[in-house]
């Protein structure tokens, strides 16, 4: 070989950068699990910022809430569980399940680590409708994307920079 990376091989070699990876596991996740809208988020101060989105028709990067009212905090808070397919009957979520992006009726949370196990950001799941009790399936491949992203971090590849907050965010 002359070094090139056949074309039948492309499609697994490594992501070029931090961003390249989340947005393919965002677009997996969607494509895999479903859902309405998949982020990678990070805690700024007391606001958690979406850093990509997919689709991302659906809110931009720089989008923010505050840390308080959000669905990420009460899961890693421990006040709910990383999965809920009915927010309705998770006391928790169901105090913090009217979103900017809408009613969140099901959501799945898991909190991105940095090397030195200190709470990163998210990568989450919502969606407009419960979703059957059987997507808990997928917890454990959701929960591998996040490992995923949290090891290319701790091996040396940089998150985005915060994006400025959208004209249309609160």
């Amino acid at each position: 070989m002359d070094g090139m990376v056949p074309a039948r091989v492309a499609d697994v070699a490594p992501w070029q950068d931090w961003t390249s990876a989340a947005d393919d596991a965002l677009r997996f996740l969607h494509h895999h699990v479903g859902w309405d809208l998949w982020m990678v988020t990070r805690l700024v101060g007391d606001r958690q910022v979406v850093l990509r989105a997919w689709p991302d028709r659906d809110v931009r990067p720089g989008a923010s809430v505050p840390w308080a009212d959000s669905l990420c905090r009460q899961m890693v808070e421990g006040n709910a569980p990383r999965m809920a397919t009915v927010t309705a009957i998770v006391p928790a979520y169901a105090a913090h399940a009217q979103q900017p992006v809408g009613t969140v009726a099901a959501y799945v949370g898991i909190p991105l680590l940095t090397r030195d196990l200190e709470l990163f950001g998210t990568l989450c799941g919502v969606s407009a409708r419960a979703k059957p009790r059987s997507a808990a399936r997928e917890l454990t491949v959701i929960e591998a994307a996040a490992r995923t992203l949290s090891s290319l971090m701790a091996a040396g590849m940089e998150p985005p920079p915060v994006p400025p907050r959208p004209e249309s965010s609160n």
